[in-house]
């Protein structure tokens, strides 16, 4: 029947979007082959937890959670350490330090974090 249908279809549709919710990090077509958390303490007493995810296809990305959003970086060219922008947003790491930027502030003006020293890092 009709009905039958309509339920079906809802609990297909349901099915489907407890799967996206359960793998947050699937993008079709890129096939992450390894993460990590890694949590930083910057100047001034901040915190910063960056996840790193790493594709079969050679990229790289982070997700930082920058003034109360959840921001994917995807890393770029850089000739020390690894670079990874979102938007007007840099997040320059090199060794177990890192430093967070905001390129529309301008050349001269401070980082939004800088010094981070990592504290822990959990791989999967």
């Amino acid at each position: 029947s009709m009905k039958t249908t309509w339920v079906a279809l809802l609990a297909l549709l349901s099915l489907s979007a407890l799967q996206a919710l359960a793998a947050p990090h699937a993008v079709a077509g890129i096939d992450i082959t390894t993460r990590s958390r890694v949590q930083y303490t910057c100047d001034g007493g901040k915190t910063v937890t960056a996840s790193y995810l790493n594709a079969r296809n050679g990229q790289g990305f982070a997700v930082l959670r920058v003034k109360g959003k959840t921001m994917l970086f995807v890393d770029t060219l850089s000739a020390s350490g690894a670079r990874y922008v979102a938007g007007h947003y840099v997040w320059w790491t090199r060794g177990p330090g890192a430093t967070l930027y905001d390129e529309m502030t301008g050349e001269n003006a401070p980082p939004m974090l800088a010094n981070c020293r990592s504290r822990t890092l959990l791989q999967r």
